[in-house]
C-alpha cells in the first residue's frame, strides 16, 4: 500500500443539501424559516413537491422535497407515472441557474467558518477546517454549529468530516460520524459502489462481476481493476484513501491578511459597523507594520444572521495602515450603496480582510515641512471619490506604445495610477493634462479633442489621393480653406488577425476659422474596399 499523501492533520468538512431547489421553492413562498416554524407547528395541508425537467419530449423529477421522497418518488422518474400514484402532486419546473445562484450564496455563507470553500455541484460544498476547528470549540461544536444555522435558514443539510474530501463526501451522503486519518477504509467499506464518486457506467460493471461494495473494489487487485475499468476507478480509490492529494479549489481568493469579529448581538446601524472596521483595522496595523507592507486594496464582509452576505471593497491609492482612513474609506462607501446597507436581521460577523498589500515606505518630512503634501492630499482625495462614486470616477491618461491615435492613450483610473512607482507616474504625467498630447516629437500636431470612435464624412477632393475640398459632417457642409498633410500611419504589424487599413491624415481649417483633423482610410489603386473618410478630432 502507498504511503498517504496528504498533509498531517488535514481536514475536510463536506456538506450536502439533498432537496436544494425544494428548498429553494418552499424559502421563497413560506420565508427562510419554515423548517423551523414547520417544526414547532402542526403539520400544514400542502401536497408533495417536485421539481421537474424535460429530457427527450418526457418531464421526468429532477429534484423531490422531503415528502415526496417518502412517498417513493426518485429522480429519474417520469412526471405521468408519479401523478398516477399520486394525484395530489405539485410539480415545478427546474432552474438549473436559480440553484447555481444559491449554491453560491450557501459558499459564500460557510466563509465564516473557513476561506477555503470549494463548490461540489450540483447540490454540495467542500471546506477544508484545517486549523480552523479550535475557533469554534471543536469539530463538533462546528459541525453542530453549521447544522443548526442552515436548519434555521431553511435548509436540509447532512454534514461529512473526515481528513479526505472523498471520504468526507461519503460520510456526508452515507451518514457516517466523522472519520478519522486512517479509518477511511474501514468506514467506507460496508458502502455501495456510489461512496466512491464512481459514474453509472463503472458501478454497472463492477456489479457485474460480483463487486458491489466500497470493501471489496478496495480489497480486490488493483491491476486486474486498472485494466478492466480504467485509470479513473484507481483515482477515485487513492483520493478516498488519501493515497493522492485532491485538490479542492475554493471558489474565493484566500486573502494573505484578515481580521473578523463574532457578534454575541447582531449589530445593524451603520456607524457600529464603521466602529467595528476601525477596530479591525487596528488589529491589522500591528501585523502590516511587522511584514513592512500596507493595504492597497480591502474588502469588509459583513455576515448576517440570515444567511446572507454583504461584501464592500475599496482600493487605495498608496499603501495604507491608519485605521482612521480605512474606516473613514468605508464610511464613504456605505454611505454610496444605493438604498443603503440592507442589514435584514443584523450582522453577527464582521471580517475584514487585506486583499492586496504593498511594501510601505515611510516618508521623513524635513524642517521646511511634508513636502509630500500635496501628493498625499491627492492620494487621499482620490480614495474618498472611488469609495463613494467608484474607481472609474476619476481617470488619468496614460501614454502607450502605439501609432494609432485612438491607442495611443489609455485612461486608468486615479487611485491605480497613483500606486504605481515614481517613473511609471512621471511617464504618465506626459499626458495627464488631455485625452492626446498636442504635439508628437516629430512636430506633427495633434488635436485637443480626440473623438473615442472616428466619425464618417463625406469628403469631395480635387483628385483623389489630395486634400479634402469640402466635406460634409453631421448634415453639415464644410468648405476647405487651407489643409496640411497627409501623414500616413499603419496599424502596429505584432498585431496579428487584425484587418486595418493604412491611414492619411490630414489637418484641415474651414473658411471659420476652425480646424479639423480627418483621415481616409485605405488606399487607391489597391485590391479591397473603397477608401473612406472619417473626422477624427477638433483642434482649439
Amino acid at each position: 500500500m502507498n504511503a498517504p499523501s496528504r498533509k498531517d492533520g488535514q481536514r475536510y468538512l463536506a456538506l450536502w443539501f439533498p432537496h436544494l431547489p425544494s428548498d429553494r421553492i418552499l424559502r421563497r413562498r413560506l420565508g427562510r424559516g419554515w423548517r423551523a416554524a414547520a417544526r414547532c407547528a402542526a403539520p400544514a395541508e400542502r401536497p408533495p413537491l417536485v421539481v421537474t425537467r424535460h429530457e427527450a419530449n418526457t418531464r421526468r423529477i429532477a429534484a423531490c422535497d422531503e415528502a415526496a421522497a417518502a412517498l417513493g418518488l426518485r429522480p429519474g422518474l417520469g412526471l405521468a407515472d408519479a401523478r398516477a400514484r399520486h394525484p395530489g402532486l405539485e410539480a415545478v419546473e427546474a432552474e438549473p441557474e436559480a440553484d447555481r445562484r444559491l449554491l453560491a450564496a450557501l459558499a459564500d455563507w460557510c466563509d465564516r467558518y473557513t476561506p477555503l470553500v470549494a463548490l461540489d455541484p450540483p447540490d454540495g460544498l467542500f471546506l477544508d477546517i484545517t486549523g480552523c476547528a479550535h475557533l469554534f470549540g471543536g469539530e463538533k461544536a462546528l459541525l453542530d454549529d453549521a447544522l443548526a444555522h442552515l436548519f434555521h435558514q431553511g435548509f436540509d443539510a447532512r454534514a461529512g468530516l473526515a481528513s479526505t474530501a472523498g471520504a468526507a463526501w461519503a460520510g456526508a451522503r452515507f451518514a457516517l460520524p466523522p472519520i478519522g486519518r486512517g479509518e477511511e477504509a474501514e468506514a467506507l467499506a460496508p458502502l455501495p459502489l456510489a461512496a466512491l464518486r464512481l459514474d453509472q457506467a463503472a458501478r454497472r460493471g463492477l456489479e457485474s462481476v460480483g463487486l458491489t461494495t466500497a470493501g471489496l473494489v478496495l480489497a480486490a487487485p488493483r491491476a486486474p481493476l486498472a485494466r478492466r475499468f480504467g485509470q479513473d476507478l484507481l483515482a477515485r480509490l487513492d483520493q478516498a484513501l488519501g493515497r493522492v492529494d485532491e485538490p479542492v479549489s475554493p471558489r474565493r481568493p484566500v486573502a494573505p491578511l484578515s481580521a473578523e469579529r463574532r457578534l454575541a448581538e447582531p449589530v445593524g446601524r451603520a456607524e457600529d459597523i464603521e466602529q467595528l472596521t476601525g477596530r479591525l483595522a487596528a488589529t491589522l496595523k500591528d501585523e502590516l507594520e511587522r511584514r513592512g507592507e500596507g493595504a492597497r486594496r480591502l474588502e469588509l464582509a459583513l455576515f448576517r444572521v440570515d444567511g446572507a452576505v454583504c461584501r464592500l471593497a475599496v482600493g487605495t491609492a498608496r499603501p495604507l495602515r491608519e485605521p482612521a482612513l480605512v474606516e473613514r474609506l468605508f464610511r464613504e462607501r456605505i454611505a454610496a450603496l444605493d438604498g443603503g446597507l440592507d442589514t435584514g436581521c443584523g450582522f453577527d460577523l464582521v471580517r475584514l480582510s487585506v486583499c492586496l498589500a504593498a511594501p510601505f515606505r515611510a516618508a521623513q518630512a524635513d524642517l521646511a515641512g511634508d513636502r509630500g503634501a500635496g501628493a498625499e492630499s491627492l492620494a487621499r482625495f482620490a480614495e474618498r471619490v472611488g469609495a463613494r462614486l467608484g474607481a472609474a470616477a476619476l481617470m488619468r491618461p496614460q501614454a502607450m506604445e502605439s501609432h494609432w491615435p485612438e491607442r495611443a492613450v489609455l485612461r486608468v483610473p486615479l487611485v491605480a495610477a497613483l500606486g504605481k512607482p515614481a517613473a511609471a507616474q512621471r511617464a504618465t504625467q506626459k499626458t495627464a493634462q488631455g485625452a492626446a498630447p498636442a504635439a508628437r516629437p516629430d512636430g506633427m500636431a495633434r488635436p485637443l479633442r480626440l473623438f473615442d470612435r472616428p466619425e464618417p464624412v463625406a469628403v469631395t477632393a480635387a483628385v483623389p489621393d489630395g486634400p479634402p475640398a469640402r466635406f460634409r459632417w453631421r448634415r453639415v457642409l464644410y468648405d476647405v480653406a487651407r489643409a496640411e498633410g497627409p501623414e500616413r500611419l499603419a496599424p502596429e504589424w505584432w498585431r496579428s488577425g487584425e484587418e486595418a487599413a493604412t491611414r492619411d491624415y490630414f489637418r484641415v481649417e474651414d473658411a471659420a476659422g476652425r480646424r479639423y483633423w480627418l483621415f481616409r482610410e485605405g488606399l487607391y489603386g489597391t485590391a479591397g474596399p473603397a477608401p473612406r473618410w472619417f473626422l477624427h478630432g477638433l483642434f482649439a
